[in-house]
This record gives C-alpha cells, structure tokens and sequence, in this order.
C-alpha cells in the first residue's frame, strides 16, 4: 500500500532535483525549469497532505495548490519576458551576464 511517507519521499526527491538544476544552470530558460520542478513538488506535498488529513476541510490543500499553479504561470509568462528581454539586448540568456540591473 502506498502510504503519506511514499508521496513525501517523492515530493522531497523532485523538490532536491528542483534546486540542483536552478543552481547548477547557467541558462534562463534551465533555471525556470528548475524552479517550475519545485514548485510542482510543493504541490505533491500540499495534495499529500490533503489527502491523508482527517480535517473537515480536506479540500483547502487543493485550492492552494490552485493558487500555486497560478503564481507558477505568471511567474513562467514573467521570466520568460526577462529571457527574452534579455536575448535581445545582449544576444544570450546567460544568467552570468545579465548585468542590466546594475548601477
């Protein structure tokens, strides 16, 4: 029987994979991915959660999870206009040069 631990050992798994490839990539594009894999593992332990409470309100982990994919979306729509954004003015998307902030 899969139980709470099997859901969270996976939620754990993809939230570590998540993190090495944000900071382990130099790309944009790579670092988006590997934010977009946390918050995907955030929502397998908020639904993990949901499921195996015996609150009478088992569907609030739900409708944060709604929330979450929401903030995800824009967050991808957000970055991906930076990615762009930044391809233009300096011809790559390598997070080591995007220096356009500075003063």
């Amino acid at each position: 029987m899969i139980g709470m631990y099997h859901f969270l050992t996976v939620a754990a798994l993809l939230f570590s994979m998540g993190l090495l490839i944000a900071l382990s990539k130099r790309n944009a594009i790579g670092v988006l991915m590997g934010v977009e894999i946390m918050l995907n593992a955030v929502n397998v332990t908020l639904l993990t959660f949901s499921r195996f409470s015996t609150t009478d309100t088992p569907v609030a982990g739900q409708t944060f999870v709604v929330m979450i994919i929401t903030v995800a979306a824009a967050e991808a729509a957000v970055g991906l206009a930076l990615a762009v954004s930044l391809y233009r003015n300096r011809q790559t998307i390598d997070v080591d040069q995007a220096n356009l902030l500075r003063s």
